[in-house]
C-alpha cells in the first residue's frame, strides 16, 4: 500500500502541490458524464483523465463518420462504422489505467425520455455540441437534482461554454494577492506577550539584525500608538514618519553610521502590509447574513454549518475578527526566532479552530446530527480559509432562455461595443434556432452557404425581435457563421478542452472559483470573456 501510495504521489506530484491530498481524493471520487465524444469533448475527458478522476461515462448515441476520424485525435480510420462512445472510452483510457471508463450508446434525448433520472448519479455533467432543446431538457432535470452541468460548445473559431449550478460552495478559492493574517492592530494576549519578551534596546548586534521584521514594526507600533492617541499611522504622510522612526532603529557604529540590517530594511518595506486593518472581507459578511447561515437544518450541508459556528465565535471569542489564519511570511530571521513566533500564531490557530468546534458540535447536536459528522480536519481547514470562502450561483437555463427573465441589462451594456464577445453568443443562439427550424446547422455544405445567409440572418433578427434586443449585428458575423459550416477544428476544441477541464476541476474539488457563468473564447482575436446571463 504504501509502495502505491508513493508511485502515485510520484505520478500526480505536480497537481499535488495544487490541490493537496484531499483535492485529488475528490478527483478520485468524482464520476463525469461526457455527452458526446466530439474532439470538443475528447479534448475535456482527456484532460480529465490525465490527473486521475475516479470513473467516467461516455453518452453517444452516433456512429464514427470519416469526419469525425478527421479531428479527433481519439478517434482512428479503424473507429469508423463503431458507436463513438466505444471508440473513444477504448482510446481514452489507455491514458491512465487508474481511471475506470464507461459509454452508453444511446443518445441524450433518448435517455431523458426513459430514464432521466440516469444523469442524477454523476459529480458533473459536461454537454457538448447539443442542440438548444436538448439541452434545456437536460439542464431542467439536473437543475432539480442539483448536479453540476458545463454546456460547451466549439463551433467554428468561437468556444462556448455555460455553467449551470444551484450553488456552489468553495473553501480554498487559492486568491491571487491574499493579504497576510498578522493581527498587529488587534493583537491577542499571547501574540502581545512575545512581542514585549523582545527589548531591542538591550540586545547585541547579532540578535538585532535576526529580530523577525513582525516584532520590529510591532515595537514601533506600540510607540507609535502611544504618541499619537492610540490612533495608527494612516495617511501617506504619518506612514513616511513612521518609516522614518523604524529607520533610526537601525544600530550605528561607532562612527554613528548606521549598519547594514536587512530585517530593518524589510520592516520599512512591509510597513502597508504590517498596517493592513483587521476585518471581515464585505463577501464573507455577505454569506454571514444569508438566509443558508441562519436557518441549520439536519440537511444544512458542512459548509454552513461550519460558516454559522464562524459567526458564532467571531460574535464572541473571536471579538469581531475570524479565526486566526496561523501562518507567517518567510522573512529574515534567525530560526529560533522565527519558529518561536510562527508557534505563537499556529497555536492561536489552532485554539480558534477548538473554539469554532464547540460551534460546530453544539450546532450539530441541535439539529439532531452526531458531533462527528464533519471532522476536525475540515474545521481547521474552513479556519485557515475563512477569509476567503466563496459561494457561486448561477441562473438556470430556463431563466436565461425564458423571455421575461432573459438579462437584457448585460447583453445590451457588453453591445454597446460592436465587436464584443456577447455578440458571438447571440450569433450561437440564432445558430441553435435555424438548427430548430431547418434540422441542420448553417453553411453545412457548401452550396448552401449563400441561401442560409438570409435564412440566418432572419432567425438573428427574429431572436432580438423575441427578446426586444435593440442591438446590431454586423452582417459579417451572418456571413462568418455560415462559412463555419459547424466545423469544429482541433485547435478551438483542444483550448476549450482545457478551460473546460479546468472549470469541471474546480467543482469536483471544491477549489478555486469557477466562472459565473457564460464564457466565450474568440479564437479569430485570441480573446476571451466572460457574462452572467
Amino acid at each position: 500500500m504504501a509502495a502505491t501510495q508513493g508511485s502515485k504521489e510520484q505520478k500526480y506530484d505536480r497537481q499535488l502541490r495544487l490541490w493537496g491530498d484531499h483535492g485529488q481524493e475528490a478527483l478520485e471520487n468524482a464520476h463525469v458524464c461526457l455527452i458526446n465524444a466530439t474532439a470538443t469533448g475528447t479534448e475535456i475527458l482527456k484532460n480529465l483523465v490525465l490527473p486521475g478522476i475516479g470513473a467516467f461515462t461516455i453518452v453517444d448515441g452516433h456512429t464514427v463518420a470519416g469526419e469525425d476520424v478527421g479531428n479527433n485525435f481519439f478517434l482512428s480510420s479503424n473507429s469508423i462504422g463503431k458507436n463513438r462512445a466505444q471508440a473513444a472510452t477504448e482510446l481514452l483510457q489507455e491514458l491512465n489505467s487508474d481511471v475506470s471508463g464507461n459509454f452508453v450508446e444511446e443518445s441524450p434525448d433518448k435517455l431523458l425520455d426513459n430514464d432521466p433520472e440516469f444523469f442524477h448519479r454523476f459529480t458533473i455533467v459536461i454537454g457538448v455540441q447539443l442542440p438548444e432543446s436538448t439541452c434545456l431538457r437536460l439542464g431542467s432535470v439536473l437543475w432539480s437534482a442539483s448536479v453540476p452541468f458545463l454546456v460547451c460548445k466549439t463551433y467554428g473559431l468561437i468556444g462556448y461554454m455555460r455553467l449551470v449550478v444551484q450553488e456552489h460552495t468553495v473553501i480554498e478559492s487559492h486568491p491571487d494577492n491574499a493579504l497576510e493574517d498578522l493581527r498587529l492592530d488587534k493583537p491577542f494576549d499571547e501574540f502581545k506577550n512575545h512581542i514585549n519578551s523582545y527589548d531591542l534596546t538591550s540586545m547585541d548586534k547579532k540578535d538585532h539584525s535576526h529580530t523577525p521584521w513582525i516584532i520590529i514594526v510591532a515595537k514601533y507600533l506600540d510607540r507609535w500608538v502611544s504618541e499619537h492617541d492610540g490612533q495608527p499611522p494612516k495617511n501617506y504622510k504619518e506612514k513616511e514618519t513612521f518609516r522614518q522612526m523604524i529607520r533610526e532603529g537601525v544600530i550605528k557604529n561607532d562612527n554613528g553610521v548606521p549598519e547594514d540590517e536587512e530585517n530593518f530594511d524589510e520592516a520599512i518595506k512591509n510597513v502597508n502590509t504590517a498596517l493592513n486593518q483587521t476585518k471581515i472581507p464585505s463577501a464573507v459578511a455577505d454569506l454571514f447574513s444569508s438566509e443558508q447561515c441562519n436557518n441549520i437544518t439536519a440537511q444544512t450541508s458542512s459548509f454552513w454549518v461550519m460558516l454559522r459556528a464562524v459567526r458564532e465565535f467571531v460574535h464572541s471569542e473571536g471579538n469581531d475578527s475570524l479565526p486566526v489564519r496561523g501562518t507567517i511570511p518567510d522573512m529574515i530571521a534567525d530560526s529560533q526566532k522565527f519558529i518561536n513566533l510562527q508557534n505563537v500564531y499556529r497555536e492561536k490557530a489552532m485554539q480558534d479552530a477548538a473554539a469554532v468546534s464547540k460551534h460546530v458540535e453544539s450546532l450539530l447536536q441541535s439539529v439532531g446530527k452526531p458531533a462527528q459528522s464533519i471532522s476536525e480536519k475540515d474545521i481547521k481547514l474552513f479556519c485557515k480559509n475563512a477569509a476567503f470562502l466563496r459561494v457561486v450561483r448561477c441562473r438556470s437555463l430556463a431563466e436565461e432562455y425564458h423571455v421575461d427573465s432573459v438579462n437584457k441589462d448585460e447583453i445590451t451594456s457588453c453591445m454597446d461595443s460592436a465587436d464584443s464577445e456577447i455578440v458571438f453568443y447571440l450569433m450561437l443562439r440564432a445558430v441553435d434556432r435555424f438548427y430548430h427550424l431547418h434540422s441542420r446547422y448553417p453553411g453545412v455544405y457548401n452550396y448552401q452557404v449563400e441561401e442560409d445567409i438570409s435564412k440566418l440572418k432572419l432567425c438573428v433578427n427574429s431572436l432580438l425581435q423575441e427578446y426586444s434586443l435593440n442591438v446590431n449585428i454586423k452582417d459579417d458575423y451572418i456571413h462568418e457563421f455560415c462559412r463555419y459550416g459547424a466545423a469544429e477544428p482541433h485547435t478551438v476544441s483542444a483550448f476549450l478542452g482545457g478551460s473546460a477541464a479546468q472549470e469541471a476541476i474546480k467543482i469536483i474539488s471544491h477549489q478555486f472559483v469557477p466562472f459565473n457563468n457564460t464564457f466565450i473564447y474568440n479564437a479569430m482575436s485570441q480573446t476571451s470573456a466572460t457574462f452572467e446571463l
